[in-house]
């Protein structure tokens, strides 16, 4: 990507209240707001699957979705922006990752493996090999900034590549 962003700095705002809950008795919602520069909030709360409702609210986004987005997210914005450099015209990407967490060699929960697979529909001109698809794929892999900062194990399966009205992969 052409920004430099060595020494970016980015922010959000994570707040919480309390509001009439007692708090003390360990009962109190883990719902909260996530907020980022740009003005977009986001409905967010830990995952059901670690503290159950009504103390979780299904409806926001838990840490472990964020987590997986926020990966998902960036591998798509280099795979477009690499596309376009190659002036392969890209229709729609859709990713639906998936991420699984297990306990690391302390004993420590953590998501161990996020699994990208994304589909992407191309048009136009010029259309990509299988080979250049995988390619565009293991470049945006190895630039995008969120995995070259976990320890998670990142892999990216594309499930399928349309080229017009054929599908190959």
């Amino acid at each position: 990507m052409s920004a430099d962003t060595s020494t970016a700095e980015y922010t959000a705002v994570v707040e919480w209240t309390r509001g009439d809950q007692d708090f003390l008795d360990h009962r109190y919602s883990r719902a909260h707001v996530l907020r980022f520069d740009g003005g977009a909030e986001v409905k967010a709360s830990s995952s059901p699957h670690v503290v159950r409702a009504p103390m979780s609210d299904a409806e926001g986004v838990d840490p472990e979705e964020a987590f997986i987005a926020s990966l998902s997210s960036c591998h798509m914005l280099f795979f477009l922006d690499f596309a376009s450099r190659a002036k392969v015209l890209v229709d729609v990407y859709r990713d639906a990752a998936v991420g699984v967490m297990g306990k690391n060699a302390y004993g420590k929960m953590m998501m161990t493996v996020v699994t990208l697979r994304p589909a992407v529909e191309f048009s136009g001109q010029r259309m990509p090999t299988e080979h250049e698809v995988m390619e565009l794929h293991h470049r945006a892999h190895a630039e995008c900034y969120i995995a070259n900062s976990v320890k998670t194990d990142v892999r990216c399966e594309p499930l399928r590549f349309h080229f017009r009205n054929a599908t190959v992969g």
